[in-house]
């Protein structure tokens, strides 16, 4: 074998001691760098890495981190934190894979009218506003939501071109689902076992309401119902399969494949129900019980069984609500705030310790009525709400809340009659295709379909006292934006080949 020339040993190791020199060099900082922080630089390696082979897997870890938000910003200040830095380099990833590749694809889904009109809308309300940069803040979360469902797609697509396609809305439910557990953990830590907490958390004399990382019970609530409802529609449609199949002998309940993944969906489903439960947020309790309406309603195929279900469980409710079955503070909870919701102007009302927190929300919901009078067809701007408050505040109630507490009134005030038509066309896009799936879809993957249809219940309801739009909950919405959109275009790819087959 001839020896190599000189020059070409040199080219040759050239890159190997680049490479040496840089093994060396991480190796002298993990051995001076904490433990934490050491685990972090080959976990962060490692997920920049196999980000730039996957993006499925910077989105996956930028679900988990993207709840952190509100906690790191609360300890070190960062204005971007790692959810959202995560999220940009998967995006930038996945462009830079699709360039690579020559395969700039713009996947047409349902969403992509409905959505683009709604930004564009929302766009024109930005430029007179008074803080452009809150609205370009706020725009900035409606386009990191539609270019995550343009990702999703694609990368399922992609999937699908290898014949793997089928198992992709599982993935990204798996995806969602782990963030979801990963919080509920978090809470139920938080109210039962840490066993201290901010003194306005305390409940029941000695438990703290669970806000898992994010900082706040309420938006904490409704992140778990996203989590609870999708959950508890798979497991439903797990169970009627089981059933079916056990009626015609085809399996053995005491099979793994059978109570296997009962036990492991329901344990998905008992923990984020316990997280609900522990935030002790009235919103997404309200919220839950709309979801699990739909739940029971759209379960069986014929709706008058559905309506048979709905119904019964209702009357059970009742009949334990009037046995004392349901606890007093959980009643309590509910039907408390009644007596102190009152509607028109609340300047003149007594404010006291027990009606404080209903009297501040009715507030700015005034605040928001009298903006949206002042600006009736655009708004103040989109996400000024809070810029504009001063200038709207009552005089009992300087300080902004940031957001109305009502998020339908929050965006009349914001973006006007205009704006708030496109939201709600947009909406019901996104319901009459969940509905549509679920008559289309069969056995467990029905149950993604009908847990979608349930969380958008849920955060419709909760939205009439709240904005979830917070601590990159728009991220996980964006996924599960995606998530439909892939069902849709399953569908859709199944009849199209049904179709030619006939024809052929």
């Amino acid at each position: 074998m001839n020896a190599l020339p000189l020059r070409k040993w040199k080219f040759t190791l050239w890159p190997t001691g680049w490479f040496l020199a840089g093994a060396l060099l991480a190796g002298w900082l993990l051995a001076r760098l904490p433990l934490v922080w050491g685990a972090a630089l080959v976990g962060g390696t490692a997920v920049f890495v196999l980000t730039l082979i996957q993006p499925l897997v910077g989105l996956g870890v930028a679900l988990l981190l993207g709840p952190f938000g509100a906690l790191e910003s609360v300890l070190f200040g960062w204005g971007l934190d790692s959810g959202q830095l995560l999220l940009i380099f998967t995006l930038a990833a996945w462009l830079a894979r699709s360039l690579s590749r020559r395969r700039l694809i713009i996947p047409h889904t349902f969403l992509n009218v409905p959505l683009g009109l709604f930004l564009l809308l929302m766009a024109l309300t930005v430029p007179g506003a008074l803080s452009v940069t809150v609205g370009l803040r706020e725009l900035m979360k409606w386009l990191e939501m539609g270019l995550l469902v343009l990702l999703v797609v694609d990368l399922a697509q992609e999937m699908g071109e290898g014949g793997n396609g089928r198992y992709a809305p599982w993935l990204l439910a798996g995806m969602l689902l782990l963030s979801g557990v990963v919080q509920a953990v978090i809470g139920i830590w938080q109210f039962g076992l840490r066993g201290d907490g901010p003194e306005h958390f305390l409940v029941l004399g000695r438990f703290y309401r669970a806000a898992g990382t994010f900082e706040q019970p309420n938006p904490y609530g409704g992140f778990m119902n996203l989590s609870a409802l999708l959950a508890g529609g798979i497991l439903l449609a797990v169970l009627t399969v089981v059933w079916q199949e056990r009626r015609e002998s085809k399996i053995s309940l005491l099979a793994p494949q059978v109570w296997g993944p009962l036990v492991l969906i329901g344990a998905v489903v008992g923990l984020t129900g316990l997280g609900l439960v522990f935030s002790w947020s009235r919103g997404a309790w309200l919220g839950f019980a709309a979801g699990t309406a739909v739940l029971l309603f759209f379960w069986p195929r014929h709706r008058r069984w559905g309506m048979a279900l709905l119904l019964g469980g209702g009357l059970l409710f009742l009949a334990g609500w009037q046995l004392g079955l349901v606890p007093a503070s959980v009643t309590d909870r509910l039907v408390g705030f009644g007596q102190d919701l009152q509607f028109g102007d609340v300047r003149g009302a007594d404010i006291n310790d027990a009606n404080y927190a209903v009297l501040e929300r009715l507030a700015h919901w005034q605040a928001a009525l009298d903006m949206a009078r002042a600006h009736l067809w655009w708004g103040v701007g989109f996400g000024n709400y809070e810029p504009a408050y001063a200038a709207y505040a009552l005089i009992n109630w300087p300080d902004a809340l940031g957001h109305a507490h009502n998020y339908y009134l929050n965006l009349l005030a914001e973006v006007g009659v205009v704006g708030l038509l496109a939201y709600l066309g947009f909406w019901l896009i996104v319901v009459w295709q969940t509905w549509r799936l679920l008559g289309e879809l069969e056995g467990a993957a029905r149950g993604l379909a009908l847990g979608l249809l349930a969380a958008w219940a849920a955060l419709a309801v909760h939205h009439l006292v709240d904005k979830l739009y917070v601590n990159n909950i728009y991220v996980h919405l964006g996924v599960m934006f995606g998530l439909l959109a892939v069902l849709r275009w399953q569908v859709d790819g199944r009849a199209a080949k049904t179709k030619s087959d006939v024809e052929a």
